[in-house]
């Protein structure tokens, strides 16, 4: 029988860099929130409209360019908010040379509108931020207890771990994270990854041959 209070999620790829954007929606409310928007707005829209969500925020890992590129025109046509780790703001304030970089064409966004905290509920559906810092000095990976669900960006990966020699990437850091904050989840948590395929929080620990649990 099919749970009819269980959390919507869609996860799908977007953007010139194939991020994954999810999707996480409320069936008794309607209300949603974007997880990494990175491209592609027309796609993102027409999957809310088909799951019939309306989105009450936008919410982000990290802001390398991937992550965030069709934020300001789903902003412009919903009026949903912003959110972002405020140690990421240099990197969002910089999303042209960003763009330059890696060949990408520049689009403006606006302003975060919200600085995520860590361990602050995020505007519905339950989840909880965790700051997981290493990728990028604001990434923040968001849980969701109930679902054993966890959106990872590009924290973890499966059998990798996110790249640190981009701006203010650290080894060390990231590596803390994983193993303080990610590892210590209930194995069986589905992690939803930044790019590529879903993973467990079991599988990584006894598999991913960069930092083992």
């Amino acid at each position: 029988m099919t749970d009819k209070t269980a959390l919507i999620r869609e996860t799908f790829p977007v953007g010139p860099l194939q991020c994954n954007c999810t999707i996480i929606g409320d069936p008794l409310t309607g209300k949603a929130i974007v997880i990494d928007p990175g491209g592609n707005p027309e796609i993102i829209m027409a999957k809310l409209q088909e799951l019939n969500l309306k989105v009450v925020a936008l919410i982000h890992t990290h802001a390398h360019l991937d992550h965030f590129m069709a934020s300001g025109e789903i902003k412009k046509q919903t009026g949903a908010p912003i959110h972002l780790h405020e140690e990421d703001k240099f990197l969002w304030d910089n999303l042209e040379t960003q763009c330059r970089m890696f060949g990408v064409p520049y689009q403006p966004v606006p302003d975060p509108d919200h600085w995520l905290k860590d361990d602050q509920e995020l505007p519905c559906c339950e989840g909880v931020a965790m700051h997981t810092p290493g990728h990028s000095p604001g990434s923040t990976c968001f849980w969701f207890e109930k679902e054993k669900l966890l959106i990872a960006g590009d924290t973890l990966f499966r059998r990798a771990i996110g790249r640190t020699d981009l701006w203010g990437g650290d080894f060390k850091t990231i590596e803390k994270s994983i193993r303080q904050r990610l590892y210590i989840l209930d194995e069986e948590a589905v992690v939803v990854t930044g790019h590529g395929p879903d993973t467990t929080i079991g599988e990584e620990i006894r598999e991913n041959c960069v930092i083992r649990g």
